[in-house]
């Protein structure tokens, strides 16, 4: 009967269902440090371990386990051989024979968690022991898209231009934080929505209804595992002042009116006067020259 880090049973193809339990603590004096490694998806990353083996030593003389949350073994050796895989790895994962470390790819969004590397000395089966038990936090991370900023004008007038603007970004892990600023001054959402697809990816929105007052630059960030996405837009405040014509005055209007009115009864007196004024002048002409002739 084998030690092991954890209750349960590991089955591998040609090999007996083997019970593991590990009590033995680490050595004293050990310091159980706890490490942090990031990556992203589709990467290849290297989780380490807390001991290598000295090129004087064999493999064949150490157990090594690597284990999730601490209820699911990722990947076990002993003898020198694999005798684990969890089917979630499978085909995704190696050790390297000397310093242990364990390399998982493509990293996949489950992969994000606690892993806990425990390696046994048991070149003397009679007294194994645990050479040392420490865990690593892999931080898996997927990239947002870049921040989409939308505006969609409500209402204006001569000191404003009232608007909504909308924000919004998606495919990306783990949770994020969206944030607004109008000329790198911070603003308050007037709501926000947080959706995951079944892939565990994020999306997210927000929105705020704005009343401007004159062209502001609006900037929406998405931050996300220590990174930030940021996308900026200029918005424009609409000119929507018409200036009303006034109307004209009644006391105007009455004076225009009968100007306009008198003149025309001036034009048509005249026209019909003028040409009967003509036809008597010349009457009264030829009648003077007449008289005038006779009397010479």
């Amino acid at each position: 009967m084998l030690d092991r880090p954890e209750r349960g049973e590991l089955y591998a193809q040609g090999y007996t269902t083997v019970s593991l339990t590990f009590i033995c603590p680490p050595p004293t004096g050990y310091a159980l440090e706890k490490k942090v490694v990031k990556s992203k998806v589709g990467e290849k990353v290297g989780l380490p371990c807390c001991y290598e083996i000295p090129s004087s030593e064999s493999l064949h003389n150490y157990r090594v386990y690597w284990q999730k949350n601490t209820t699911k073994v990722v990947l076990a050796y002993a003898n020198g051989e694999m005798i684990s895989n969890h089917e979630q790895y499978e085909n995704r994962t190696e050790m390297n024979p000397r310093n242990l470390t364990l390399w998982i790819s493509p990293v996949e969004i489950l992969d994000n968690g606690s892993y806990q590397c425990i390696v046994q000395y048991v070149k003397f089966p009679q007294n194994p022991f645990v050479l040392c038990d420490e865990t690593v936090t892999l931080f898996v991370s997927a990239d947002f898209s870049k921040p989409n900023i939308t505006a969609e004008v409500f209402a204006t007038s001569c000191e404003s231009t009232e608007m909504v603007v909308k924000c919004s970004s998606h495919g990306g892990f783990p949770k994020p934080k969206i944030s607004g600023a109008l000329n790198n001054e911070s603003v308050v959402w007037n709501d926000t929505w947080l959706s995951t697809s079944s892939l565990s990816l994020y999306s997210i929105t927000g929105k705020l209804w704005l009343n401007v007052t004159k062209d502001v630059s609006f900037t929406c960030s998405v931050e996300y595992n220590g990174l930030v996405k940021s996308t900026s837009l200029l918005l424009n405040k609409t000119n929507g002042c018409i200036v009303p014509t006034v109307p004209p005055s009644y006391n105007v209007i009455t004076a225009s009116s009968i100007i306009i009115i008198t003149f025309l009864l001036a034009i048509t007196l005249a026209a019909r006067y003028l040409p009967r004024h003509g036809k008597c002048s010349s009457f009264f002409k030829k009648q003077s020259l007449t008289a005038y002739g006779v009397a010479m």
